[in-house]
């Protein structure tokens, strides 16, 4: 008897290679925490390779229930961008002359092109996970998985700190310098994702107070993100970090709770909203102090110097060898560039090439990305690609709101964690590039699901499948 004249045993087996999928993306995203956030080209092929594994598995699973119905709407944006971004790499357009081959929209056909397999990818991580966090305990597992790479990067990174003294340190490109942290090469890009991790134990212990027991476990777990966050000396990381902070403080600002008595005069409620609005100001100014204070005492005289060394950044501290590697000139090249490919930009992936003809240095050091992710996603996808990711943004906040509304607390406040944890990394990304590695793309993902993901638990727990 085949599994197709057993109902029960396909069902079975569906169910089975549902945890396997489960299982698989939860093991996926430790083991690409791992080598320095996965960065080198081949260890990005082997994360890909393995969400179109378990992709595959997915297939299988739904062939096997027979159940493939899924909502496409989140998703609809990346797929249509990945679209964009395969139009960019095509050689549409002749060349200037008999002998020259055709050219295409992006600079980098072959980087554009890579571009569009690992937001495929990511895309792919994003509905697998979308079908198989079906219950509340998978959405806990995946949540204390993302909280618990950030710890265990924080320790490694607070040893390495304190005990590297040769370059290597488990990992062996690990150089020795204040530049590196934890495993990545880039200290920027480990703040981010230790942003992620934060905003989650943030927003569990914000939006479930109550918890005793959960908060004596979450609020050594956030101080010791914290230490390490201060610890890597990244001013972005620091910064958004306490964004993130006031973030928590105006979203669960109780402004509709002091308003939403209709008994009351409006003599009453003004005064219930100006009493209330001016604790939470002083409340927000103690926190900005405190948060001030901690900094310089547990990161010391790096941090402060580092700080106060923020106005090189956009000064003219490079002209001595005409490199211009300031953010100042790399903004303002990428500006020139946004100007000169307003419609459909230079391609994903092809920044590194565009800028040179708008960079106006030695050539001694050509910038590999815009240290501003939204001047980048302009400058590679012009007015086409920052339309297809605000429509992926409107279609995203619509959905988000029924987390934030949920009458179980622990999903709200999950929802709570994943924004908190999001906006971290808007913030940040005024300044860096952290969200181009692949671990930081891939949590950063994974929090896009854990603030959505309330729709399809709650029709799980009504007994059907969606």
């Amino acid at each position: 008897m085949n599994h197709a004249d057993n109902p029960a045993s396909a069902q079975t087996v569906a169910r089975f290679l549902n945890r396997v999928i489960y299982v698989s993306l939860l093991a996926t995203i430790v083991l690409t925490a791992i080598p320095y956030g996965t960065v080198q080209p081949w260890w990005i092929s082997i994360f890909e390779c393995l969400v179109f594994v378990i992709a595959t598995l997915g297939v299988i699973e739904a062939a096997i229930s027979k159940r493939w119905s899924l909502n496409l709407s989140l998703v609809a944006p990346l797929l249509a961008l990945i679209v964009f971004a395969v139009i960019q790499s095509l050689p549409l357009f002749s060349g200037s002359g008999p002998m020259n081959p055709r050219t295409s929209l992006s600079a980098d056909p072959y980087g554009t092109r890579l571009f569009a397999f690992q937001l495929f990818a990511l895309t792919l991580v994003v509905l697998l996970l979308r079908r198989s966090v079906t219950t509340k305990a998978r959405l806990r597992n995946l949540i204390y998985v993302i909280i618990g790479v950030g710890v265990a990067s924080a320790l490694f990174g607070i040893i390495r700190h304190n005990f590297q003294q040769a370059p290597g340190f488990l990992l062996p490109a690990l150089p020795i310098g204040s530049r590196s942290f934890g495993q990545f090469i880039n200290r920027n890009h480990f703040a981010l994702m230790l942003e992620m991790s934060l905003g989650l134990t943030l927003g569990l212990i914000v939006g479930e107070v109550g918890r005793h027991r959960r908060l004596l476990v979450l609020l050594p777990i956030s101080a010791l993100l914290w230490v390490a966050l201060i610890y890597s000396n990244s001013r972005g990381g620091i910064i958004a970090s306490l964004c993130q902070l006031l973030f928590l403080g105006v979203l669960r600002d109780p402004v509709r709770r002091l308003t939403k008595d209709q008994a009351e005069t409006s003599g009453r409620r003004f005064h219930k909203l100006a009493g209330g609005l001016a604790v939470r100001a002083f409340l927000l100014a103690c926190l900005i102090g405190l948060f001030t204070y901690g900094v310089g005492w547990i990161g010391g005289e790096p941090v402060v110097t580092n700080f106060q060394l923020a106005a090189t950044d956009f000064s003219q501290q490079e002209m001595e060898n005409n490199a211009n590697t300031s953010r100042k000139e790399i903004w303002s090249a990428t500006w020139q560039m946004i100007k000169a490919h307003p419609l459909a930009g230079v391609g994903f992936g092809g920044f590194w090439i565009g800028i040179t003809r708008y960079h106006h240095a030695s050539g001694a050091i050509t910038p590999q990305q815009a240290h501003n992710d939204y001047l980048e996603l302009a400058a590679s996808g012009g007015l086409i690609g920052c339309a297809l990711v605000i429509w992926f943004l409107v279609v995203w906040v619509k959905s988000v709101r029924g987390g934030l509304r949920s009458p179980d607390s622990y999903y709200r406040a999950a929802c709570l964690g994943a924004l908190t944890g999001i906006f971290g990394v808007a913030i940040h990304s005024f300044v860096d590039f952290g969200i181009h590695i692949t671990i930081n793309a891939l949590l950063f993902s994974t929090l896009i699901v854990i603030a959505v993901q309330q729709d399809r638990l709650t029709s799980r727990a009504s007994g059907a499948w969606e």
